[in-house]
């Protein structure tokens, strides 16, 4: 495997630039079969991809809505191998249920996903190294898979690292029929074009409770005021009436 080779060719990309996406006008869409998506709660900005083929590639299947999970584009395409990593923040603490991806039925599609979590340190010599906090083996299709984490595992997320060591056909399933069906070379790369998150969030280092308060005292505190300023009022105007 030519992990060295491939962590190489991206040094140069480890600057992030904002204005990706900022035509997203949907970034709540969230159906009611999802109610537990954590997309409102990834940290978008600071995803990083290593060894995607196109800068940002990775952070736009992650900013896809669930809408947009079956839209071939954009799509993250591994450059100079088939290993992929994707590493995505959360904005708080995260209960992790499961892990949502689509690939394709061909040789590009991902077969291993190892995942690594609450480490920001994780490169290909890491993720490889790593036991990791769990491995799935994937299928090869274009529907959505939906992987289901071992939940005592996964329940203080705060980051996720997604290890792909390697995909159908460099691990030489490559299917005959379809051998010359695509792009020469396609089993070199690895293709995703959707990941998502479900699971339940919370916020670290927040009170709602004192929020609350604050908020059912306002009105208290405006009647108050209001019956001693018309008391004071009405108490004047008798007096001088009297005195007349």
């Amino acid at each position: 495997m030519s992990h060295n080779h491939g962590h190489a060719c991206h040094d140069e990309h480890t600057h992030s630039h904002g204005g990706d996406g900022h035509d997203h006008d949907h970034s709540d869409d969230i159906t009611p079969a999802l109610q537990d998506s954590l997309y409102r709660h990834i940290e978008f900005d600071k995803i990083t991809a290593l060894n995607e083929a196109t800068y940002g590639s990775g952070k736009a299947i992650c900013k896809k809505t669930w809408q947009e999970r079956m839209n071939p584009e954009p799509e993250l395409v591994s450059d100079c191998d088939e290993q992929l990593i994707v590493n995505i923040p959360f904005t708080g603490q995260v209960k992790l249920h499961s892990i949502l991806l689509r690939s394709s039925d061909s040789p590009s599609a991902p077969k291993t996903l190892k995942v690594i979590i609450n480490r920001e340190d994780v490169d290909f010599s890491v993720a490889e190294e790593a036991s990791g906090t769990q491995t799935f083996e994937l299928s090869r299709t274009s529907e959505i898979q939906e992987l289901p984490v071992k939940r005592a595992r996964f329940n203080a997320v705060r980051r996720l690292a997604l290890f792909f060591p390697d995909n159908f056909g460099s691990s030489g399933d490559r299917n005959s029929d379809e051998s010359d069906s695509g792009n020469d070379g396609d089993e070199e790369v690895t293709r995703l074009s959707y990941l998502g998150f479900k699971g339940e969030w919370s916020q670290l280092g927040r009170a709602p409770v004192s929020i609350l308060y604050e908020a059912a005292a306002n009105p208290a505190d405006h009647k108050v005021k209001g019956v001693g300023a018309n008391a004071m009022g009405h108490g004047v105007g008798g007096r001088g009436g009297d005195g007349m």
